[in-house]
């Protein structure tokens, strides 16, 4: 009888975790459609945005020199991780993390000096375990990222790089989602903004002849070179938002995958330790039966 109750013991934990990992898959789910709206919604703001800068850079002629779009000799690096407060994610963390060392060590190897914040208390431990001094260490951003919360870090690498001697650029590793069956770790230039053609070209696919020179029939009041500097700021603002959002939404999509592959384990245990449980209590049974059908004919 004992290993009857140790498998009905064992099937009732299995069973409770299979509720558990179902309820956090039902969250996940609800969590990522909100996730999903809004990462969708901003993308095509956060490119036309930058596109039109990368345009109005074009129409100027090479004639602006804006600070925040001069490239110079990368001697500090600020890296900036984007990682989870909570686990039960699957392998969300670990390739973000694997990335941002790679990126850390690389820069090292070269020289460069590398300024380290983290947000999300994973990426903390993780990195604080490995012995990465962090200058900066964040857990206040939770599953809706907003311009608050992006304010305060481009206010203060924008200070930091315009200073010229603290910062000589900012990069941001994170997983970008690319589809719901897809997201990829990545390491983006935040600052300098330069390159903005790569970033700005899905949002300029509406044929060759329209992506050459579309500005250049337009007269600007103000002129360019004063649009720019009161949209390079917002574009910076904008591009790091975009990033938190892809955060969020590639760590629920990871959430799901990782829950519904528990819950149909824990199905599987179920299933199995009730099969086993039969076994033993037809055995038992009959066991029992031959006990009863031996005493009685021994009376006999």
């Amino acid at each position: 009888m004992a290993n009857t109750r140790v498998i009905l013991k064992r099937r009732k934990a299995v069973r409770n975790i299979h509720k558990i990992t179902r309820t956090m898959n039902l969250i996940a789910t609800s969590k990522f459609r909100r996730a999903h709206d809004r990462a969708v919604d901003s993308k095509p703001y956060t490119q036309k945005v930058t596109a039109l800068v990368s345009k109005l850079a074009d129409v100027a002629g090479g004639q602006i020199d804006h600070p925040l779009l001069r490239s110079r000799e990368v001697r500090n690096d600020l890296v900036l991780v984007l990682t989870s407060n909570r686990g039960l994610c699957g392998g969300y963390n670990a390739q973000v993390l694997r990335a941002a060392i790679a990126h850390i060590e690389a820069q090292k190897k070269a020289g460069v000096n590398v300024r380290l914040e983290v947000v999300g208390k994973k990426g903390i431990n993780y990195l604080k375990f490995l012995g990465y001094p962090m200058a900066g260490r964040f857990t206040h951003i939770e599953d809706k990222p907003s311009f608050d919360h992006v304010e305060e870090f481009v206010s203060r690498h924008m200070d930091l790089f315009l200073r010229e001697q603290s910062i000589d650029a900012v990069h941001v590793v994170y997983m970008r989602f690319v589809s719901a069956g897809r997201q990829q770790p990545v390491v983006e230039k935040l600052l300098p903004l330069s390159g903005l053609d790569e970033v700005a070209r899905p949002a300029a696919a509406d044929g060759a002849a329209k992506r050459e020179h579309p500005l250049e029939a337009y007269d600007f009041s103000p002129a360019p070179a004063e649009l720019l500097a009161e949209l390079l700021p917002i574009t910076v603002k904008v591009r790091l938002l975009q990033f938190l959002n892809d955060s969020v939404v590639s760590e629920q999509i990871a959430r799901m995958t990782a829950m519904k592959a528990a819950t149909d384990n824990a199905g599987d245990m179920i299933r199995g330790l009730t099969r086993k449980y039969n076994r033993a209590r037809q055995s038992q049974i009959t066991s029992e039966l031959s006990e009863i059908i031996g005493g009685a004919a021994a009376l006999e």
